[in-house]
């Protein structure tokens, strides 16, 4: 009777055992059916499924000056905006283009700014086959998740198992602490090339 019930518990152990391992190693379902990232360098066109995208310039300024409704804003922030400029098209039929990414080198994720929402040329932005269009993704970001940092495009937010533009942020001018270069004091988004101040 005590071999019986020594064996039962050894059973049970062994089997806990499993469940737990067999829980704890298996991929979470967000990963399962995450987007697929394709990885293209600055300047270059990365072809989604349903679109193409290519990061032109990235500029960055401890303040943005915008006009809402008539009104001038000045907008800071506790890091820097990211101002981020992309040519976009569509691959075959025409489609939107909602979702930006900021994606450090530590992989903390900063989505776009929801403070700039009621601006047109925010996203979602609707583009055509054969139509290149500028598109604009602007960012508050630490500066510390600015070096080694990528752009992550999407055609939406949560498009599980759909591709999504994985750009590296590798052609920035940066310092010698690695920290951009040039960082604006004000960048005026509504002046003439987007922002001479």
């Amino acid at each position: 009777m005590k071999v019986r019930a020594i064996g039962n518990l050894l059973i049970l152990c062994t089997t806990v055992a499993l469940s737990y391992g067999m829980q704890v190693s298996k991929p979470h379902y967000a990963k399962l059916t995450a987007p697929i990232p394709l990885d293209g360098a600055m300047h270059d066109m990365v072809r989604a499924r349903s679109f193409d995208v290519r990061l032109d310039k990235v500029i960055f300024a401890r303040t943005l000056k915008t006009d809402q409704f008539g009104q001038t804003r000045l907008l800071t922030t506790s890091g820097l905006w990211a101002v981020v400029t992309t040519s976009l098209a569509a691959t075959s039929t025409s489609t939107t283009v909602a979702d930006g990414t900021w994606q450090g080198p530590t992989g903390l994720r900063y989505h776009q700014t929801e403070r700039l929402s009621y601006r047109q040329d925010m996203p979602p932005h609707a583009v055509d086959p054969g139509l290149e269009r500028s598109g604009l993704f602007i960012f508050e970001v630490p500066p510390d998740q600015i070096p080694g940092a990528s752009l992550l495009v999407a055609a939406r937010r949560f498009g599980p198992l759909d591709a999504q533009a994985r750009i590296r942020l590798d052609a920035l001018p940066t310092g010698a602490d690695g920290q951009p270069a040039d960082v604006l004091p004000l960048f005026d988004l509504d002046g003439p090339a987007q922002g001479k101040t």
